[in-house]
């Protein structure tokens, strides 16, 4: 192949002279980071307003903000005599010091993006403090000040935006799509300050108008009252952290990511870190690739947190990032903890004399006998006591040859039932239909998933509520009250690891390495022996036992970026709860099944003291209501 150099070191070109840019090239330069469009500019001029201390802000566009911004607040103004030095290149009230910047509280204070906007926009500023007489207008091309009519506050005027670089305005999308871009971020903006009254034009007519409002009323003003319905409020603290927000409801997730807002000191921000977090705490609640809906208010100490990351201020770095993933994973686990039916939680289990309750294998789950359950004697039972740590962790070996189908056709088939169970066949399940006992019809209150009625093809139970009709479906809802109460079983018990006859060897990288060797404890926590051959060779030396048909290297190489970029204990856990999600899969009650009315309302009673219980393991809904207006518009009823 032939060299792309010269052979002749006489044939290299003269080497350039180094000269110092002009002052209108480099903020054209700075403008390419911080104006990527229209939307960009409103962004930084709302900042400043709020900066300015405004409680008002008019936000003006013209072609989707292409042709015209302007951007009106009533803040405190600037002193005439500071116009001009408001448009040079880092120029800013905000810092001044090592010191502003490490704690730097304000939403701007790069000081560049005023110059930025000038360089590439015709622009004017037109400004009056309490104490002027009258406002005064400076013209950003010319540098003419000008005085103009206006009360307190500034007004900053963009036209024409990329005029002079003709090249970046051929990257704008339509009118509209700009226009999306700018009422967006414009709504971020307003759902960070609710003290802010925010009002939007376009063309002359009012897009959207946001007045001083709670932050309650704020969120359901913004992102409407289904949002506020099909979410839950959240407050979470750890030492110098606060957290608060929504947390949208698993059924509400969006085929888009649209609904997603994070703010961290009032400043709108997209951090990895944080979505990482968020998404691994709906990670057994969520169905397929749907997405959560959320609003996150992160409180933080200034000095904590570094927001001279990127020059449009929208990524932040955290001093300790690892406890940021942990609080805010926590603070959505809690808050998605709770079903919709949990008014009765705390509610004694009703399914362990009726086979149910044993989520692991009998030989740890002693039972005495008992009466069985009936409606007429609800406390005639009590739950087993809940085996050890050690026995779980024993268990989590022993379930697979445990855990198989009885030929006794118990209602439990698959779960090994306690010897208080008597056995029964076949033949007689149909009979057992009918309760020993009528159910009597218990306040709504007290059930808020009503009372069984029948069972439709061994797959869904129907019960009655207050509200009407409730479809459940029997395998998903008894999957989650079996993996919910494995994972209060497991404690800090160590899955069960299996050692491999010749290691499993794989190329890694310097960071995979260097994450074995620190996270070893981890690993072995979940079954896995990796040590470090070389400095570019991984071996696994052992699996955990529960996932022989598992892709081993793949599974190492996720465990390892994850521990090396987040909090190793959140991922541990997630990873122990994988195993014990197809621990519940497994032994969760079969279709086909046929129950009694006893064992129906038994599992009803346990999805309502149940965590989660709206949603089994892999995010799909346990059960549906269906109310008296839905039924009475299927058969036309009041028409």
């Amino acid at each position: 192949m032939e060299s792309p150099l010269p052979a002749d070191p006489r044939d290299l070109p003269a080497p350039r002279p180094i000269r110092e840019l002009p002052d209108e090239l480099i903020s054209q330069i700075a403008a390419g980071e911080v104006v990527e469009r229209p939307a960009s500019v409103v962004r930084e001029l709302v900042d400043n307003a709020l900066d300015a201390g405004a409680r008002n802000i008019q936000v003006k566009l013209m072609a989707g903000g292409v042709r015209a911004i302007v951007v009106e607040d009533d803040g405190c103004g600037i002193p005439v005599q500071q116009l001009p030095m408001a448009l040079k290149r880092h120029a800013t009230s905000k810092i001044g010091s090592l010191h502003d910047l490490e704690s730097v509280a304000t939403m701007g204070f790069r000081g560049e993006a005023l110059a930025a906007i000038a360089s590439v926009s015709d622009m004017a500023i037109a400004s009056r403090t309490a104490a002027d007489a009258h406002a005064h207008r400076l013209d950003a091309r010319s540098g003419e000040l000008q005085p103009a009519a206006r009360s307190r506050g500034t007004s900053v005027e963009v036209r024409e935006l990329f005029f002079a670089t003709p090249a970046r305005r051929k990257f704008l999308k339509t009118d509209a799509t700009e226009l999306a871009h700018c009422v967006e971020a414009v709504r971020r903006h307003a759902l960070a300050r609710p003290d802010v009254g925010f009002a939007i034009w376009h063309e002359g007519k009012l897009v959207d108008q946001w007045r001083a409002a709670s932050v309650e009323q704020r969120i359901a003003d913004v992102l409407g009252e289904d949002f506020v319905a099909d979410s839950r409020p959240f407050e979470h603290s750890a030492g110098p952290l606060a957290l608060t927000g929504r947390a949208g409801l698993p059924e509400a997730a969006r085929s888009r990511a649209d609904q997603q807002y994070v703010w961290v000191n009032g400043r709108y921000v997209r951090d990895k870190l944080i979505s990482h977090a968020i998404r691994s705490a709906y990670e057994d609640v969520l169905h397929g690739q749907r997405q959560p809906s959320y609003v996150l208010f992160i409180e933080i100490a200034p000095e904590l947190v570094d927001v001279n990351v990127h020059p449009t201020k929208i990524e932040v770095r955290f001093r300790d990032g690892r406890a940021i993933h942990q609080s805010v994973r926590r603070a959505f686990i809690d808050a998605l903890a709770q079903s919709r039916s949990a008014d009765t939680a705390g509610v004694e289990s009703a399914m362990a004399p009726l086979g149910f309750a044993p989520t692991l294998p009998a030989t740890l789950y002693v039972a005495e006998p008992r009466p069985a359950y009936t409606a007429a004697s609800p406390s005639s039972y009590s739950p087993a006591v809940p085996p050890t740590a050690e026995q779980v962790r024993l268990s989590l070996v022993q379930h697979e040859a445990l855990w198989q189908p009885s030929s006794a056709g118990l209602p439990g088939a698959g779960l090994a039932a306690p010897d208080a169970v008597p056995e029964v066949t076949r033949a007689a399940a149909p009979s057992a239909l009918a309760p020993a006992v009528p159910l009597p019809r218990l306040p709504d209150d007290d059930w808020p998933l009503g009372r069984a009625v029948a069972q439709i093809q061994g797959v869904y139970i129907l019960a009655e509520n207050r509200q009407g009709l409730v479809i459940v479906d029997m395998h998903a809802a008894h999957e989650r009250v079996v993996y919910e109460r494995l994972k209060a079983r497991l404690g800090s018990a160590q899955i069960e690891s299996q050692p491999l006859l010749i290691p499993v060897s794989f190329a890694a990288t310097a960071e995979e390495v260097a994450a074995a060797e620190q996270h070893a404890d981890t690993l072995a926590q979940l079954g896995l022996d990796v040590a470090p051959l070389s400095t570019r060779t991984l071996a696994v030396r052992s699996r955990p036992a529960l996932l022989a048909a598992s892709d081993l290297v793949a599974l190492t190489r996720e465990l390892l970026a994850e521990m090396a970029q987040f909090d190793a204990s959140s991922v541990l856990e997630r990873a122990q709860h994988e195993i014990l999600a197809t621990m519940a899969c497994h032994g969760a009650v079969r279709a086909n099944r046929q129950l009694t009315l006893d064992e129906m309302n038994a599992l009803l009673r346990d999805m309502e003291a149940t965590e989660r219980a709206d949603q089994c393991n892999h995010g799909r809904p346990t059960w549906r209501q269906l109310d008296m207006r839905d039924l009475d518009a299927l058969f036309l009823r009041g028409r």
